[in-house]
């Protein structure tokens, strides 16, 4: 369970959130959208104990994070998997150490650390391709690595940021597919993206953001927060906005 109560967050002068409330339940999959500088990322970094809120409540897991003390972070990130748009592959290693590593950083035991990291890597299709340097894989291959990197914890909570940034339609598709993959065997998952287009077809609900202001729900072309024709209306030119800030 991930629940924002309130929550607000100020850098100086400027709102980057501005009381924003929403509850994903354990199991559930939405994605982030809004236009850049909406607040997405902020959003995922309070998720993650990057930030901490100025005002409001950040729950994940029933946890209330305001109260979880410095030396309890660790504990919490390794229950969150998190991808990144740009991958941050190490490429000094190859494939499977790439994925292995955080339970290197973890101490698990070596004849664990190669069943979890093949099976991460199966699960993403990229067995075969293990021993490789990631500099020699595709853009879509070195996105599905750095997913595998992320759950190879099995972690109950997955987020994104902008998984498919600098993805084609196709392979944006396939990686959308496997984060619903990994849902669909309970993982809590949260994508930040602005592909539109991709997620209006995937049965999901869509968190809108603008100027830090959590503006509306959707699922399936419907607006859940409010019937209100006005409210619907801002709604949909920001959807819009989006959509042309992309072309």
């Amino acid at each position: 369970m991930i629940e924002f109560n309130a929550v607000s967050k100020i850098y100086g002068t400027q709102k980057a959130l501005n009381n924003v409330s929403f509850k994903l339940e354990s199991g559930d999959m939405a994605f982030l959208t809004g236009h850049s500088g909406a607040g997405k990322s902020t959003l995922l970094k309070l998720i993650m104990l990057i930030e901490r809120p100025t005002q409001g409540e950040v729950l994940v897991g029933q946890q209330n994070l305001a109260k979880m003390p410095r030396r309890h972070i660790p504990l919490l990130r390794r229950n969150i998997g998190f991808v990144h748009q740009s991958h941050q592959l190490l490429f000094d290693r190859n494939v499977f150490d790439n994925v292995a590593l955080p339970l290197r950083v973890v101490g698990y035991h070596p004849r664990d650390i190669a069943r979890r990291a093949r099976a991460a890597l199966d699960k993403v299709g990229l067995l075969d391709k293990e021993k490789l340097n990631p500099s020699v894989l595709s853009g879509g291959e070195q996105q599905r690595v750095g997913i595998a990197r992320a759950v190879v914890n099995k972690p109950p909570f997955l987020l994104a940021d902008e998984p498919t940034g600098n993805l084609d339609p196709d392979l944006s598709a396939e990686i959308m597919n496997l984060f619903e993959s990994f849902n669909a065997v309970g993982v809590t998952v949260l994508i930040a993206t602005h592909d539109l287009a991709l997620i209006a077809k995937m049965p999901h609900r869509s968190l809108i953001l603008r100027h830090g202001q959590l503006i509306g729900q959707q699922s399936q072309s419907n607006f859940e927060q409010n019937s209100d024709e006005a409210f619907n209306s801002e709604v949909a030119d920001a959807l819009k906005a989006n959509t042309d800030a992309i072309d």
